[in-house]
């Protein structure tokens, strides 16, 4: 299973641009490019970073956009408001295209109310398929995110996009399942082949989020039901900057999961 570290692990400490660098020097020639503003979208600053990938050896498997710009909009059923987030996708689509990316990890809408949701799964899948196909243009695959705080809070609801969406795929938040208070075997039961990217990041039991290898998660568990279950893809540290203080500790934490990989994989060949 291939290793690797999302940009957003630098976020805001670098620049995008300018993580790229510090991940190669960890170790790492996988990662996940987060775009953290708008002005990131362009064709230009795409373009900056497939030749800054290039210099560093590194390959972008997934984009990430920030979510709260635009992605919930393509649920809106205002006609202008979604004509923006379509307008606002294909730069970011496009973006990806440009520096090799084939994965789009999404959001979506947000749960920002404290009260129940009705989810209109006709038309959820109408959107998405449109925003399936349009990613498709660009070699690109969607694939919604385990996120508690939006719609993908359920093993449920992608359940039920999948039949409705065949073009839809996934990516698996280790962190966010546990904060939906389910884990995240039932997510991946849902998910099933679907998978294309997981997220990374280690928490103690109180749910406090920690480095790889500082928490209690069992990375090696997780890893080899992956194996077993036929997933290829890798699986992306994703953590926040508050929870190191120096990229010493961020490598030992990369070194700590390729570590739980060869483990898994050890396991699996018995």
């Amino acid at each position: 299973m291939k290793i690797g570290i999302s940009t957003a692990s630098y976020f805001p400490k670098l620049f995008t641009e300018q993580s790229i660098e510090h991940i190669a020097a960890l170790g790492a020639d996988l990662c996940e490019v987060f775009f953290a503003s708008r002005c990131e979208y362009k064709r230009e600053f795409a373009e900056t970073v497939r030749l800054e990938l290039n210099r560093c050896g590194v390959e972008a498997h997934s984009v990430h956009a920030l979510t709260t710009q635009f992605e919930p909009e393509f649920f809106s059923r205002n006609d202008r408001a979604y004509a923006d987030a379509v307008e606002v996708g294909e730069e970011v689509l496009t973006a990806a295209e440009i520096i090799g990316a084939r994965r789009y990890t999404f959001h979506g809408a947000m749960c920002l109310k404290k009260t129940k949701y009705t989810a209109d799964y006709p038309f959820f899948a109408e959107r998405l398929n449109a925003l399936c196909a349009q990613a498709a243009r660009h070699g690109v695959e969607v694939c919604y995110e385990t996120v508690h705080w939006a719609y993908f809070n359920t093993p449920e609801y992608f359940a039920r996009l999948k039949e409705l969406v065949h073009g839809l795929r996934a990516t698996l938040d280790i962190k966010q399942t546990m904060q939906t208070g389910l884990g995240y075997e039932p997510f991946l039961d849902a998910i099933g082949d679907r998978l294309r990217t997981v997220h990374l990041c280690d928490f103690d039991d109180d749910g406090r989020l920690r480095l790889p290898g500082e928490g209690s998660f069992d990375f090696v568990t997780l890893f080899a039901r992956l194996l077993d279950g036929g997933y290829s893809g890798p699986a992306l540290m994703e953590v926040y900057t508050g929870n190191y203080d120096t990229e010493d500790r961020l490598k030992r934490a990369f070194e700590y999961l390729k570590e739980c990989a060869v483990k898994a994989e050890a396991l699996c060949r018995r």
